[in-house]
């Protein structure tokens, strides 16, 4: 479908002009690895090395092939109905249930919460270790924290104009960082150093079967994954979705995740696993070990940088969906007010921000990241159901249509992953829990005072 047409139909749908295509399939596909890579892999590798040892790579070779699964059913969706609304457009036209449709949306801006706590939570590690200070292990770490969420939430105040060429930049840092990784790794293997032998030393956790040692560490590393449903977002202002999504998006996800198997083959080979998984900066030790005379400092910056960007970019979309929601009507009208001045939703960057503050006292780093994969693993077995019911509903342009099979076994590979049953921490349905009660809570407040208007 030519980029006229596509044009002429979303204006004609909604009747208001569409926004501006100014995005090619350069640009698009750095938006896509951009926004996958960041938090997940710079913090959470040691994390998963705790959970099967030498073999870290398996749980994100696993995670890659679950992503790709779903992947296929964002495709069909995006290209079928090319707008800006994800997860939220998909399952209100597949299922047209209200609080469903809340619940979903809800979700999404919940992940988008937990991956800012956990990339506060990493950037004050990395901060600590790269500028060796000596603060509190526990209470310290959690200040440094919670002062770099301040920070964030006063830029988010005072407005921050995202741009294609800023992602960019963002990306090209991001995977300066992984790349040096990957670098480090090669040069010391191929001088003599390191032990690849690790990367099949199997250790699975006390009273544990290895396959479900696996699923449970797959379902963490699936946190370095998320974020390629983010672009479906971008489908109005990309030109000509229904043609360059499916070869772009494929195509990021497929170089992120040879990156993340390399990356975790040179850590593992590199640094013991035992020692890989204690503390969340796991890749400056990678760094002191294969190459002690790298200037630490500067991957320490590299690292900051990324995860910096990671919290700054799920805070403003938090805080503009939770707008966004107050705006229709679904949560209280208060949350969507702007400030006079900045122009910005202020009184719902205070709630997400107060949020996240919370999630950050009283969770860790593994558990933020065990809770976003949670929620997204929820939101992508909708999802995948969803391109199966929607099949019924015919477009007149064509459009990427995925194998029936590949959204029935991604919707199975998600659903178990969001289970118990796959081994997931008891942590990560406590905090999803607590954080969907609050927007349950939000949602009845609003239906019940509609009710209450009507009625008058």
């Amino acid at each position: 479908m030519a980029d006229a047409e596509i044009e002429q139909q979303t204006t004609s749908e909604r009747g208001e002009p569409s926004l501006k295509r100014v995005m090619g399939p350069g640009l698009l596909l750095l938006f896509v690895v951009g926004d996958i890579l960041g938090t997940g892999v710079y913090a959470l590798t040691g994390r998963v090395a705790k959970e099967v040892g030498g073999a870290v790579w398996l749980p994100f070779l696993c995670a890659f092939v679950v992503a790709l699964l779903t992947a296929f059913s964002y495709l069909e969706l995006v290209t079928k109905y090319p707008r800006a609304a994800g997860a939220a457009l998909y399952t209100h036209k597949a299922f047209g249930i209200h609080f469903l449709t809340f619940i979903v949306t809800f979700a999404v801006m919940c992940s988008g919460l937990t991956s800012a706590s956990s990339a506060s939570k990493a950037f004050a590690s990395n901060f600590v270790e790269a500028f060796d200070l000596t603060i509190g292990e526990g209470a310290g770490l959690t200040a440094l924290a919670l002062g770099f969420m301040t920070l964030i939430a006063l830029i988010n105040f005072r407005g921050v104009g995202e741009s294609v060429k800023l992602n960019v930049l963002l990306t090209c840092v991001e995977l300066t960082g992984l790349l040096i990784i990957i670098c480090i790794g090669a040069w010391a293997l191929g001088g003599g150093n390191g032990d690849l032998s690790r990367l099949t030393d199997f250790t699975a956790a006390e009273g544990e079967s290895a396959f479900f040692s696996v699923t449970a560490a797959t379902a963490l590393a699936f946190f370095a994954m998320v974020g390629f449903e983010d672009s479906v977002n971008m489908a109005e202002e990309t030109k000509d979705p229904v043609r360059i999504f499916p070869k772009v998006m494929l195509t990021g996800l497929c170089i992120t995740g040879v990156i993340y198997v390399l990356v975790s083959i040179s850590s593992v080979a590199l640094v013991p696993p035992a020692e890989l998984g204690e503390g969340d900066a796991p890749l400056l030790k990678v760094v002191e070990a294969g190459a002690s005379g790298f200037p630490l400092w500067i991957f320490a910056f590299i690292t900051m940088f990324a995860v910096a960007n990671s919290a700054l970019i799920n805070m403003l979309m938090a805080s503009r969906l939770l707008y966004g929601m107050a705006n229709e009507g679904v949560l209280p009208k208060a949350l969507g007010k702007v400030h006079p001045t900045r122009r910005t939703p202020w009184v719902g960057i205070v709630f997400t921000t107060v949020i996240a503050f919370g999630l950050i006292w009283f969770a860790d780093l593994a558990a933020l990241g065990g809770t976003t994969s949670l929620l997204l693993l929820c939101v992508f077995t909708v999802v995948n159901i969803a391109v199966l019911v929607l099949r019924r509903d015919t477009v007149e342009h064509k459009h990427f249509k995925a194998p029936t099979a590949i959204p029935i076994i991604g919707a199975v590979a998600c659903a178990y992953l969001a289970s118990p049953l796959s081994g997931r921490s008891v942590d990560d349905y406590r905090i999803a829990g607590i954080l969907l009660v609050v927007g349950v809570v939000l949602w009845l407040i609003t239906f019940l005072a509609s009710r209450m208007t009507q009625r008058s």
